[in-house]
């Protein structure tokens, strides 16, 4: 989900004086909330766009979250069109396209512990921050539920809640080995679900206790090295499944096919920060940074969209990959220029803005001209 901007106020004193307080992490903390954008610039980080509360913004979370919001659409499409989990075929024919889910859990649980890191420095009781944004989402979720059934707002908050919060208080390395066992069990158990949504989540907050996600931006060996390790696995996955199949051994494919799609999502992620320490970089920021800018804005009207062009207009999408292909299409460039258009204006999305007076429950500011 979008990230949080942060209120321009400065932060609030403890109760012995000192402006804020940290969490206990373990580890190199995330980038300073009151960093400005020239000290990242002349510590040879690659150009942000910087947040209200002075925080450079992390472009490549932006373009991930873009890149992931079109995907879901791709996947959920048809399952729109028809309010249910049967369709006649994926939009993307043989090639499952369920490759967004995994992107936003693992971002979620970044943006989640990002806040909790910014939300240290400016409130004595950070965790009620990161509880009133989960309630928000839940609240959200049900509401978006009443239109399709198969929403995951309310399954992040549920998760969140339940899990993503209460790790807040264990050690980074508890957070990662938990993460290390949770995703491995989703696969061989369910092959995805909450518990899979629970691992990425866990893992997310961990790469920032870390420090992995203060270096997203500068480093091109990381994620290439990364990225080829992930491809073998993927080849390796894959190769496996064929034998199984060629043998008849079918009892383990829902497992092998889920560690399949999960490696193919490490192997997208990691070829597009490479790809964003190329000359490719203006474009991709582009094409996918004002969709996650306003990610949520765009996941929740599209689902409006689908249900518009599905029983308005009266388009076939649930029976036709045709008409879900061109309506996909339609509906990402009208929100992409309506994204774009809206940032340029105002800080953020219409419901990303809401969801921020909600956590914070304070009225921020919107447009860009107000600077109070």
């Amino acid at each position: 989900m979008p990230r949080e901007d942060l209120p321009q106020e400065p932060p609030s004193k403890g109760p012995a004086g000192h402006p804020g307080h940290r969490l206990p992490h373990d580890g190199p903390a995330a980038a300073s909330p009151d960093r400005p954008q020239t000290a990242a610039l002349a510590s040879g980080r690659p150009q942000t766009a910087a947040l209200s509360s002075g925080r450079p913004r992390i472009v490549a979370l932006d373009v991930l979250r873009g890149f992931a919001l079109c995907e879901i659409l791709l996947a959920n499409i048809q399952l729109m069109a028809t309010g249910s989990s049967a369709v006649v075929a994926q939009p993307m024919g043989d090639w499952d396209p369920w490759l967004g889910l995994p992107i936003f859990s693992l971002l979620f649980g970044i943006g989640f512990a990002l806040l909790l890191d910014s939300a240290a420095n400016r409130v004595p009781r950070p965790r009620l921050v990161l509880l009133r944004r989960l309630g928000a989402l839940l609240a959200i979720g049900l509401g978006h539920m009443l239109l399709w059934p198969g929403e995951v707002l309310a399954d992040y908050a549920v998760v969140g809640m339940l899990v993503l919060l209460p790790s807040t208080w264990l050690p980074r390395w508890a957070m990662a080995g938990l993460a290390a066992a949770l995703i491995p069990a989703a696969l061989v158990f369910g092959g995805g679900g909450p518990l899979l949504i629970a691992g990425l989540f866990l893992l997310g907050s961990a790469l920032v206790r870390y420090g992995v996600i203060e270096q997203i931006e500068r480093s091109t060996r990381g994620p290439l090295l990364l990225g080829l390790l992930f491809a073998a696995g993927l080849a390796s996955a894959l190769w496996v499944q064929a034998g199984m199949r060629a043998v008849g051994a079918t009892t383990y494919l829902p497992s092998t096919s889920s560690l399949a799609d999960l490696l193919l999502v490490g192997v997208y992620v990691c070829g597009l920060l490479v790809l964003l320490r190329t000359p490719l970089r203006p474009v991709l920021q582009f094409v996918f940074a004002p969709l996650g800018r306003m990610a949520l804005t765009s996941y929740l009207t599209a689902t409006l969209l689908v249900l518009a062009a599905s029983h308005i207009l009266g388009l076939p999408i649930g029976q036709s990959l045709t008409a879900a292909y061109w309506t996909a299409g339609a509906i990402l460039a009208a929100q992409w220029l309506f994204s774009a258009l809206w940032l340029r204006r105002y800080r953020q999305g219409p419901i990303e803005w809401l969801w921020r007076w909600a956590t914070w429950a304070r009225r921020p500011p919107l447009s860009r001209a107000r600077t109070s």
